[in-house]
């Protein structure tokens, strides 16, 4: 790797505007875990949305130093994944909506492979939760942008899919943006914490 390559940033956000919030500047390193928190409204949601390229935005998005405008947008949501608080689903069962399941990523988040038959409006609120996830995974992204990921979940499974993200954040190098409301939970997992007030992202102390 070249001097020049090493201080591309896995992802790089400049001047984003999502509607009302805005102008963002931010940069996630290859592998880094990054939790944004703030009130409850502030544009947190959007924020994410708008690196994703799901909502109209100003300013530009990055990966690996590559423009979001190069990619077609279904190649760059495969690369810089959102899992939304609330997942749509789409067809009958699970397992219509994978293409392949990792088996030891669904026995991490507490599940085995007989869900993959079940309704999807049979599976509990939390079995979509952590298949939401399992289902961004197997894009393999680069950047993972997740939105109050375990929120509702118990402790138990909060761990299981704390335990995932940290493995595939370790095998894939994959960066990860990460709301939460949980203090705990911030020391647990991120590199760095980040607070938005809807405008800006401050940097809090360790």
């Amino acid at each position: 790797m070249s001097a020049k390559e090493s201080v591309i940033p896995r992802l790089n956000v400049r001047d984003l505007s999502v509607h009302h919030i805005g102008p963002v500047e931010l940069s996630v390193e290859k592998g880094e875990c990054v939790c944004i928190a703030g009130p409850s409204g502030i544009g947190k949601s959007l924020l994410l949305r708008g690196i994703a390229d799901i909502e109209p935005h100003d300013g530009e998005v990055l990966l690996d130093g590559v423009r979001a405008t190069t990619y077609a947008p279904p190649q760059w949501r495969r690369q810089v994944g959102l899992l939304p608080a609330e997942s749509a689903w789409w067809l009958e069962t699970v397992a219509e909506h994978f293409t392949t399941v990792d088996e030891q990523q669904l026995q991490t988040l507490g599940l085995t492979t007989s869900i993959l038959g079940t309704p999807v409006s049979q599976a509990s609120t939390g079995e979509r939760q952590r298949l939401a996830l399992l289902r961004l995974l197997q894009n393999q992204p680069k950047v993972l942008l997740l939105d109050e990921p375990t929120s509702g979940l118990d402790p138990e499974n909060t761990k299981r899919v704390e335990t995932l993200l940290q493995i595939f954040r370790q095998q894939h190098q994959a960066s990860i943006l990460w709301i939460s409301h949980d203090p705990s939970q911030i020391r647990r997992v991120c590199d760095r914490s980040l607070t938005f007030n809807g405008r800006s992202l401050t940097e809090q102390a360790a």
